[in-house]
């Protein structure tokens, strides 16, 4: 079922317009975009704010460099290797450890360390990079993701991206990798979104290619249980980031950590609106509200506004809502 426009218009959708015009263009100064497109300098930022990103191993800058890897990772249990400038999870490998024969993927999949000098090759040649540009390959930490969560993924970690608006979080989803997303967190690939209730950091809806559901395609556990945990601290580093880029709309993707709690992935300045579909509700009276709010606000009151003003219900244990099946999101 296709939801006609005015019945997106009456639950608040916002399109791919509105958000580049409305927010995007009017909140986010374009000078400051490369402090989010480059996870590089994102991380150092953070540090910088004091904001919790996972462990920075090293980088990786020339063809020449890459022959330091094994040094490198020397002594690291498991390890992540993504390219700095990349998008939408492209490029990222995931070694969950390391044996005698060679570097364990989360799928079980071996690979050997002339793969990894060539996935770095890749990288630092733009393969995966925005436009194509030269990058930089970043190695980070492995994250020990909360095993309370391990029934809701697999393979992969679970992350949750809050849309951040003048500092203030709107909306909140978690998004679960599957078999059909190879492990990433990411929906386009298949990987299921949970939306959030931003008072507590529970589910209150899930969708996977754009259909309600209510478990998890490989685990088969139900999402209606799901509730994030240090919700309260997740929410206050999502909204310091406002602080530490100046940007107004913000796509900002963390994880928790068993053992050093919430951490910032990356931000985004362009941040999708699928985000809608898996709440069920539209950003616009959201937005609208956050708005009308005086400026200089800091961090712990405007969560407290946002948990006060946009908590809701989940719809986990009733019925779909048919009007938001299958909503077009490109106008």
């Amino acid at each position: 079922m296709w939801a006609r426009p005015s019945q997106l218009l009456r639950r608040g959708i916002i399109g791919m317009n509105r958000r580049n015009i409305r927010y995007i263009g009017r909140y986010n100064s374009r000078r400051l975009y490369p402090l989010v497109d480059d996870k590089l300098k994102t991380k150092l930022l953070a540090e910088k704010y004091g904001i919790t990103t996972p462990a920075l191993i090293g980088t990786v800058t020339t063809q020449f460099g890459i022959k330091g890897l094994r040094e490198m990772i020397a002594g690291h249990p498991g390890f992540v290797i993504k390219p700095a400038k990349g998008s939408g999870g492209k490029g990222i490998l995931v070694i969950e450890r390391v044996d005698q024969e060679g570097f364990i993927k989360p799928s079980g999949a071996k690979l050997g360390l002339e793969d990894l000098h060539r996935h770095i090759s890749n990288i630092l040649s733009g393969l995966y990079s925005l436009g194509g540009a030269p990058d930089v390959a970043m190695i980070e930490g492995l994250i020990n993701f909360d095993e309370k969560l391990s029934e809701y993924t697999y393979e992969g970690v679970p992350d949750i991206r809050v849309i951040i608006f003048r500092g203030y979080p709107v909306m909140a989803m978690m998004r679960l990798s599957t078999a059909a997303s190879d492990g990433k967190a990411n929906l386009h690939q298949g990987a299921v979104g949970v939306g959030l209730d931003i008072a507590t950091g529970t589910a209150v809806r899930g969708v996977q290619f754009d259909r309600s559901r209510r478990d998890h395609p490989d685990t088969g556990h139900e999402l209606a249980s799901l509730r994030i945990p240090d919700w309260g601290s997740l929410l206050e580093l999502a909204a310091g980031c406002y602080e530490m880029t100046g940007l107004g709309y913000l796509g900002t993707d963390m994880v928790i950590d068993r053992d050093r709690g919430p951490m910032l992935l990356e931000l985004n300045a362009r941040p999708g609106l699928a985000i809608q579909m898996a709440n069920g509700e539209g950003l616009r009276s959201r937005l609208d509200l956050v708005e009308k709010q005086p400026e200089g606000v800091g961090v712990k009151a405007r969560v407290a506004f946002s948990q006060q003003h946009f908590a809701r219900r989940g719809e986990l244990k009733g019925l779909p809502d048919p009007e938001l099946a299958q909503p077009c999101l490109s106008t």
